[in-house]
């Protein structure tokens, strides 16, 4: 390879007014509620439901509950594989922001929240779906999702990101309908109590934890006070003292409202998990937003859009991504606490 692969990172607000670009995925939870005759009802809501959910868990000097409100830009990074100007939308997140109205100050909110990646449907629509069907008894390939984790460690470490951010992302998900959780003793302040996934490591458990444990992130299990379930936090340092308070409550408020919207039979249910949760998208004791967002047509649009980046992305260019991928070096969670014990002695 004579030229290094490029980033650049680019942004769009979130708001009552927001269309989706032409590049995002529209399996994005922010992009399938801005479309069709509802779209800006949707988005109305939804901006509604994030910042009342921050007033609540930001409840300290906040008597009225109106303190802050959040704003959501859609952050998108794509990449120039042959130095040429052609580019590929490879990752899309959100960041937020934070306004004080009692003080009057912008506040940084989190960087990561929600995940994008044209790649990681590539590789759950059509590299996963091919395999079991060749091998149904056989676990994924030992090489399912190394060229997405290293794609995206590599854009943490660009000058594109570095220029943007001075965190690393955390990424706040749904817990896994195939897992139990358990209720562990230990009680965070603002990200509540604390679960494991079936007793088991920090960094094994479901294909979605075991497949951003390639991207380098670690996971924990958290149930803020008032939610109904645990979320899943992914994150590259250390969850509980590289992020301020705010910059937590605003990766909960902003993702367990999408939660509520997509999976309300998971995080929008009319009784809290109990000590041992098993997620389930069958449970009928729920609540329903006032919010419309198309499920089934997600489902369908994530084999199109994977298809879309075998034919764009990985068939052009596969001889470069296989080389660069062999050369390139990952750095998991773990190496990274082996290299921190080094350090340490």
């Amino acid at each position: 390879m004579t030229k290094p692969f490029t980033y650049s990172i680019s942004s769009i607000r979130f708001d009552e007014n927001y269309q989706p670009a032409d590049s995002t995925r529209l399996t994005t939870n922010f992009a399938n509620l801005a479309r069709g005759a509802s779209r800006q009802e949707n988005l109305r809501k939804t901006l509604t439901m994030i910042n009342n959910r921050f007033n609540a868990l930001a409840h300290w000097d906040n008597p009225h509950a109106d303190r802050y409100s959040v704003e959501v830009d859609i952050i998108s990074a794509d990449l120039d594989v042959e130095g040429n100007g052609n580019t590929f939308p490879v990752i899309e997140t959100l960041q937020t922001t934070i306004i004080d109205h009692k003080e009057n100050t912008r506040i940084d909110g989190m960087i990561g929240n929600s995940f994008s990646s044209y790649v990681r449907d590539y590789d759950f629509s059509v590299v996963l779906p091919a395999h079991f069907a060749q091998n149904p008894e056989c676990p994924p390939p030992e090489d399912f999702g190394d060229l997405h984790g290293k794609l995206f460690q590599h854009l943490l470490n660009s000058d594109a990101y570095h220029a943007r951010f001075n965190k690393q992302p955390v990424i706040c998900l749904s817990v896994s309908t195939s897992k139990t959780y358990y209720r562990t003793g230990n009680q965070h302040p603002v990200l509540g109590t604390e679960y494991r996934q079936d007793g088991g490591s920090l960094n094994k458990g479901s294909l979605t934890d075991e497949y951003f444990f390639k991207m380098g992130l670690s996971v924990r299990y958290f149930m803020p006070e008032g939610s109904a379930a645990p979320l899943a936090f992914y994150f590259a340092g250390d969850l509980l003292s590289d992020y301020t308070d705010l910059e937590l409550i605003s990766a909960i408020s902003t993702m367990e409202t999408f939660q509520k919207i997509y999976r309300p039979e998971i995080y929008n249910t009319n009784a809290a998990a109990a000590q041992v949760y098993q997620p389930s998208l069958n449970y009928q004791d729920y609540s329903l937003t006032q919010i419309v967002y198309d499920r089934e047509e997600r489902s369908q649009l994530a084999v199109t859009q994977g298809r879309f980046t075998q034919e764009a992305f990985i068939q052009p260019y596969q001889a470069i991504l296989e080389e660069w991928a062999t050369n390139y070096p990952v750095q998991t969670p773990a190496l990274k606490q082996t290299a921190a014990k080094r350090q340490a002695a």
